[in-house]
């Protein structure tokens, strides 16, 4: 070989798992699954499978490395590793949590309370010591040697002498759930000094007034919470006794308090319907009483207001005759739909998500034009619930749109203050104290970006995106103000606002009613510092723009979700924002459906995508009563097992079932993330997808990243991450040509 001659990289080979093919029949239509056997966890083939395509993912990406360093590096240099949240006043106490440089989860802790102002004493160890805290729980020295760690269902007893906490160590959602005194003088339950603990359990807990019984949660084997189990400290598991079971599989349970301590709460959800159970918290062994019965497509929740006579009432939420909620009030001892009485009137177009009961207050969280805002509505002291509330509300005021408004912790309620958080794509979080009356504010913290943050290098906006069928679809834009044509003028009223094409990631998800709302992100500045346009698509399917928007993206409504996606897409375009080989798209979970639908329907539109733990497969998984959530997601997607046009409408968009070759022979790159014990969407669909994306030509490269001890939501550690992120974000500046 000449000198001059430098030999060419060879570049690595995919894995290719063996074809075992199963024939897939339903309504007379047949489907040829070449990879069904991934989904058996227990072939030693399938880990083997994952490994080889873990090992050729870090290979292809190996030349992104001193990227990927570099992104984690800025990422972390941007965040204050030691850190502490605002505390929150409970009785005597202000609990609070915070971090330590080099640590990977949090530490909860309380200080005795002094004065009606949080304290926000420098969160280091020697502080902490001065200022009397008390650890309450580090999950550091719990987490010591595991891959996974994560805590759920933290709580103190309502005399404030008792931890409960539960711990999962594998991703797989399930709880070993534990109880620690916190009194130093106490040897511990039972003189024993050993925590208690209670397998297999769930999200979900609730404390008795007698500070020795606990309400929790259990899941059946497709992973539904179905029971309701009662506990009482120094007895054995064993003894528990099961409260509630039930036996509808499209309904989970759940369970909690209400805020003013007076009642457990159960309540029954399908993802159409409610039902609500209480248990008065200090009878814990009392029959639950039913609130209202189920009523196909009727959604209720309770919260309990007691009055300065000590008459109690259930404040109720509901969508009965009121797609986008009302507010009633029914008496404690007569609660059922007979006896409701509306308090806040139905507004077509204002969702309302939720209703916090204080004693002379309520805060109502509401959703107009894809906003989150909060509303303050006096209670007359003497007679509440009386006259026009409505009239008589504020609105919690934002300075910036698009903005998010949102209720902090505000566990007392007998309290004065409102502690409510804001942001939007360009504001970092901000907590804020406001005095329920009048209204004055206080800042007490906004979340703090080291480095010289500047928000005025940057500008969000809001751009309205016309669909086919005439539908405007919501778009929030953030990118650097110097990217704009006049940083000075409004972007959103100008057909092509920036000077010219730049990178850009879209992303989007789209199911649920959940909203992805414009927040900020200190990781994202790392795109946005390369130059790179950041969009979120408020499709159809979500809750942005309230309950219609849900229900026009979803059952036989779904393909809306996909369309509005595509039409956000190429209105990017067509602004001039970006170009097709640099723009790239993400999503996750019900968002991951979202990418492989797109990438089958406009593959030409993008350069790249990132699918994490995509629901892909969601035909075959729909069809499998067996899985966990398959039943009670019939109500969002459609029963394709009974229902021949359900099985059509998924059969049309299931990215797994309608992969097809890339038009021009060159796909975009794609990305596709999992974790092996995910209990909500099974590895297997990514794992068989990327084969299928490979196997028929429709990507240029199809990536796939398995994480071996880790469930839905990815790697459990902070640093981990945030490297997780960084890998994210260097596949895709790579792909843009913004690396």
């Amino acid at each position: 070989m000449p000198d001059d001659q430098v030999p060419v990289p060879i570049p690595p080979t995919p894995p290719i798992p063996e074809r075992r093919p199963v024939v897939l029949v339903a309504h007379g239509d047949e489907r040829v699954d070449d990879w069904y056997w991934l989904a058996d966890r227990d072939d030693p083939a399938v880990v083997d499978h994952l490994k080889a395509e873990n090992a050729y993912t870090d290979q292809v990406l190996a030349a992104t490395e001193p990227l990927r360093e570099t992104l984690y590096q800025e990422m972390v240099a941007r965040i204050a590793e030691t850190d502490l949240s605002v505390p929150v006043r409970r009785g005597p106490w202000w609990y609070y949590q915070r971090t330590e440089e080099g640590k990977s989860y949090g530490i909860h802790c309380r200080r005795p309370r002094t004065g009606d102002d949080p304290p926000m004493a420098a969160p280091s160890p020697a502080a902490a010591t001065a200022d009397d805290e008390q650890v309450l729980l580090d999950e550091n020295q719990l987490a010591e040697g595991l891959e996974f760690f994560e805590v759920a269902n933290l709580a103190v007893s309502p005399d404030h002498r008792w931890l409960a906490y539960a711990t999962d160590t594998t991703g797989g959602e399930i709880f070993d759930l534990t109880f620690r005194c916190l009194d130093p003088g106490d040897p511990g339950i039972a003189g024993g000094g050993t925590p208690e603990t209670v397998p297999d359990t769930y999200y979900g807990l609730a404390w008795a007034a007698d500070n020795a019984t606990v309400f929790y949660t259990r899941v059946d084997e497709a992973q539904r919470p179905y029971q309701l189990w009662r506990h009482r400290l120094g007895a054995a598991p064993a003894t528990d006794v099961l409260v509630i079971e039930e036996p509808d599989e499209r309904f989970t349970l759940s369970v909690g308090r209400t805020k003013d301590a007076a009642y457990v709460v159960v309540v029954l959800q399908s993802n159409t319907t409610s039902e609500v159970w209480v248990v008065p918290a200090d009878d814990p062994t009392a029959a639950p009483q039913l609130i209202d019965g189920r009523r196909q497509g009727v959604e209720y929740a309770v919260e309990h207001h007691r009055d300065g006579d000590g008459h109690g009432r259930f404040v109720v939420l509901t969508n009965d005759g009121a797609v986008d909620f009302r507010v009633l009030v029914a008496p404690a001892d007569r609660p059922d739909r007979a006896n409701w009485r509306e308090v806040v009137p139905h507004r077509p177009g204002t969702r309302v998500d939720d209703v916090d009961v204080f004693d002379r207050w309520l805060v109502v969280s509401e959703r107009l034009d894809s906003e989150p805002r909060l509303r303050v509505v006096p209670l007359d002291g003497g007679t509440p619930f009386t006259g026009d509330l409505l009239a008589r509300s504020r609105l919690v005021p934002s300075a910036e749109h698009p903005a998010v408004t949102w209720e902090g912790p505000n566990p007392e309620p007998e309290a004065t203050t409102l502690r409510y958080e804001q942001t939007s794509m360009v504001t970092p979080r901000t907590v804020v104290d406001a005095d329920l009356a009048g209204g004055e504010a206080v800042v007490r913290k906004q979340q703090p970006v080291l480095g010289g943050y500047d928000p005025d290098r940057y500008r969000t906006y809001r751009v309205w995106v016309d669909t086919a069928d005439g539908t405007r679809v919501p778009l929030s834009v953030v990118h650097r103000a110097d990217l704009l044509v006049d940083p000075d003028a409004t972007p959103a009223a100008v057909d092509r606002p920036l000077k010219a094409p730049a990178p850009c990631l879209l992303y989007g998800y789209g199911a649920y009613e959940h909203s992805v709302d414009p927040a900020f992100s200190s990781l994202r500045l790392s795109l946005l510092d390369r130059g790179v346009v950041f969009a979120i698509a408020h499709v159809r399917g979500g809750g942005e723009m309230g309950r219609r928007w849900y229900e026009d993206g979803k059952l036989a409504a779904k393909p809306h979700t996909f369309s509005d996606f595509v039409a956000c897409a190429r209105h990017l375009v067509a602004a001039g924002f970006t170009v097709p080989e640099r723009l790239a798209a993400r999503g996750g979970s019900a968002g991951g459906l979202l990418m492989g639908t797109v990438l089958n329907q406009a593959p030409e539109l993008f350069c790249a995508v990132v699918a994490e733990v995509p629901f892909v497969d969601c035909l075959t998984t729909m069809m499998d009563e067996t899985l966990p959530l398959t039943v009670g997601e019939w109500e969002e997607w459609g029963n394709p097992v009974t229902d021949a046009d359900a099985y059509a409408v998924m059969r049309s968009y299931s990215p797994y079932d309608n992969v097809r070759p890339a038009p021009d022979g060159r796909g975009p790159r794609v990305l596709a993330t999992t974790g092996l014990h995910d209990a909500r969407v099974g590895y297997w669909e990514p794992a068989k997808w990327v084969a299928k994306l490979r196997d028929v030509g429709a990507v240029s490269q199809a990536l796939l990243r398995t994480e071996l001890v880790a469930g839905h939501g990815g790697p459990s550690g902070r640093y981990d991450a945030w490297r997780d992120e960084a890998l994210v974000y260097a596949f895709v500046l790579d792909a843009v040509g913004a690396a």
